[in-house]
């Protein structure tokens, strides 16, 4: 009896293939550059940003939708522009909120499969095709993080800031968990590794687990003020960059 054989998606296949030729390989790494050389373009003068986190699958009559575009409200009354994803769910709501509230709202989309496409509230966005270079977008241009509940989409964000944190790779910004009932779990499991030693009881303090969005908003507000001063400068345009 012949065994049944497994269909590989074409996109899957590429990443197992193996060593492919130097051609293809500078070809792949060119696309990552013009990639990224479009998102400085793009994003370089949208100002300084808070980016906000959380799962693209809640609808407009989820209480979180509300907290979100709330906090884009508050980011937008605090002059700063909100950064999301881009997508439907929790992004759109806090682009709805900063669009609404004439602030300054702009997204890095992703181009997947089942597509996603941007939702109607950004002033400016830019679809990528990996989610590594639209991480490090969402990353570059903000000074705090607000992640409300999502999946591992928002988990793989999360950890992924939460390092670059821990690390000084970003310095200590704030990062927000909105939701103690949805992320005390996550927490619990961060306790246990702390008291195993894998990770250091001084990291915890690097996150704020809040219900309040005063407190988050409060939080972000006294790090940027003390840490921070904005200044205009002269720009040299060398990657053309769109205003």
């Amino acid at each position: 009896m012949e065994k049944s054989k497994r269909i590989i998606p074409a996109k899957e296949s590429v990443y197992l293939d193996g060593p492919k030729p130097r051609i293809n390989e500078f070809l792949f790494a060119w696309d990552l550059f013009k990639q990224f050389i479009r998102g400085f373009r793009t994003l370089h003068f949208v100002g300084p940003c808070i980016t906000v986190f959380g799962s693209a699958r809640f609808k407009e009559t989820d209480q979180y939708y509300a907290v979100a575009r709330e906090f884009g409200k508050r980011i937008a009354e605090l002059g700063f522009t909100t950064m999301t994803g881009g997508g439907p769910g929790i992004m759109e709501a806090a682009n709805r909120g900063a669009f609404e509230n004439e602030g300054v709202s702009v997204g890095c989309n992703i181009r997947l499969p089942h597509e996603q496409y941007p939702n109607p509230y950004m002033h400016k966005w830019i679809t990528f095709d990996y989610f590594f270079v639209r991480k490090v977008l969402l990353v570059k241009y903000s000074y705090a993080f607000i992640i409300l509940p999502g999946g591992i989409g928002t988990m793989d964000e999360f950890f992924e800031t939460y390092t670059l944190a821990q690390t000084k790779v970003i310095t200590d910004f704030p990062i927000v968990l909105f939701g103690k009932e949805y992320y005390g779990p996550l927490m619990a499991t961060l306790d246990m590794m702390i008291a195993k030693g894998t990770v250091s009881a001084e990291d915890k303090n690097l996150i704020l687990l809040t219900d309040d969005i005063d407190d988050a908003m409060t939080h972000i507000q006294t790090y940027i003020s003390k840490n921070f001063q904005i200044k205009k400068r002269r720009r040299l345009w060398w990657l053309l960059e769109k205003r």
